[in-house]
């Protein structure tokens, strides 16, 4: 389900050239703006200094001019201002390091700005897909996986299903059209899922000669 990834990519977001049969679908990353306010919750960051500084300037405006009481507001809007801009260049960064593909066979995400790893969900290893579609058009594809694998919500956050840890819901977060890339990945888990395979059977001269 997982590869860490170090070594140089010979495909774009893949660790390896895609086997024989599988071919890449789609592929993009997470929108800056709206992994900031999603992730991030710079909104809410912004509003936290702006109630301060509110506070700041309502607490002194009855003993000192007007002048100054928003002069002693104002470290609080500068220091707001310094954060958001933080936590908007962590969005940035992680954001141009991810790469989410989606191929005929499986869902791909390279993820990590420090650290990177390469998830790989084949299809038949997902039991369910949930979309949160937004306002501005993006939206958040988070998966169900099966088996016994169990994912780090810190290692590929922000790229999970915020507060779902037992167990890890890896997601494309804040994707643009993400109602398109969900169909998309419908229709190939549906092809995938009812393809047809061939076993192997055993060969009943080995097995006779296992018997004896």
């Amino acid at each position: 389900m997982s590869h860490d990834d170090f070594a140089t990519e010979p495909v774009n977001g893949l660790p390896e050239r895609p086997p024989q049969g599988e071919h890449i679908l789609w592929q993009g990353r997470p929108n800056t703006w709206a992994l900031a306010k999603e992730a991030l919750s710079l909104p809410w960051v912004a509003g936290y200094f702006l109630v301060l500084a509110l506070w700041r300037f309502i607490a002194v405006s009855d003993l000192v001019p007007f002048g100054q009481a928003f002069g002693s507001a104002m470290p609080f809007l500068i220091l707001g201002g310094i954060t958001l801009t933080l936590l908007w260049l962590i969005a940035l960064v992680q954001a141009r390091a991810t790469v989410y593909t989606v191929t005929n066979r499986r869902v791909a995400m390279r993820i990590g700005s420090a650290l990177t790893v390469t998830l790989n969900l084949p299809y038949t290893q997902i039991g369910s897909a949930d979309l949160a579609r937004r306002k501005d058009g993006t939206g958040t594809i988070s998966f169900t996986t099966l088996g016994e694998t169990r994912l780090s919500y810190l290692v590929c956050w922000p790229h999970v299903r915020p507060w779902k840890m037992n167990p890890t819901r890896p997601a494309l977060r804040c994707i643009p059209d993400a109602e398109t890339v969900a169909r998309l990945i419908g229709e190939a888990a549906q092809t995938r899922i009812t393809e047809p395979r061939l076993a192997r059977q055993p060969d009943p001269a080995a097995v006779a000669v296992a018997a004896e």
